[in-house]
């Protein structure tokens, strides 16, 4: 029986990836999506990677900031999916290699428990082009969720991870439900349930038939 759920947030529960929106405002989009896309593919370091993309943000308007981060277009199915889970007793929580501008945001919309993420650090104002935070490098996430297991005494079994991205494989080594949800191929070859349409529902379809 699962008890706890863990969702990758971009590309996962919204349908994009939060820090292409903050690069389209700053008219660098395809520079940044460029980096993302190598990234979630595995052919680049997360940490460097995200040092690199969150450097070119430099000067932005925290307040535009806040309001993309207001706006983001949550993935199809995130409510529902997330409101079923919990109608099972199952805890739900969002990792993100992204930011807590977004997620915690969304913590309340989306309906689920908890969000561990990155800091986008500012000052007077603007964006320094500095970053940190829980989820700052290819392994944060399996590390996370190995300390939540223990805190909950939740087995690998009882867990049920959702991704999307190369830097979701440090969870999916210690979950027994591993979902690949319109996935990079380098994540798919470690997943036991794949879902190739952007619907979260397909989700409980899947794992929980009955």
């Amino acid at each position: 029986m699962i008890k706890l759920a863990v969702f990758d947030f971009d590309s996962t529960l919204m349908d994009g990836e939060t820090i292409d929106f903050f690069a389209e405002a700053l008219g660098i989009g395809e520079q940044v999506s460029a980096i993302t896309e190598r990234a979630m593919n595995g052919e680049l370091d997360f940490f460097q990677s995200l040092q690199e993309r969150v450097g070119l943000l430099r000067g932005l308007e925290f307040g535009l900031v806040e309001e993309i981060c207001q706006n983001l277009p949550y993935m199809n199915g995130a409510v529902e999916t997330i409101a079923a889970l919990k109608e099972r007793d199952i805890k739900v929580v969002c990792f993100s290699g992204g930011f807590r501008t977004a997620t915690s945001y969304a913590k309340d919309i989306l309906g689920y428990d908890a969000d561990f993420s990155n800091v986008l650090h500012s000052k007077d104002g603007k964006l320094t082009g500095l970053v940190g935070g829980d989820m700052m490098f290819d392994f944060s996430k399996g590390d996370m969720l190995q300390r939540l297991q223990g805190l909950f005494g939740i087995s690998e079994e009882e867990t049920m991870v959702v991704g999307d991205g190369a830097n979701d494989r440090s969870m999916f080594a210690h979950a027994g439900t591993r979902i690949a949800f319109c996935a990079k191929e380098i994540l798919k070859k470690e997943a036991n349930v794949i879902v190739d349409t952007k619907d979260l529902t397909q989700i409980i379809t899947k794992v929980f038939p009955c």
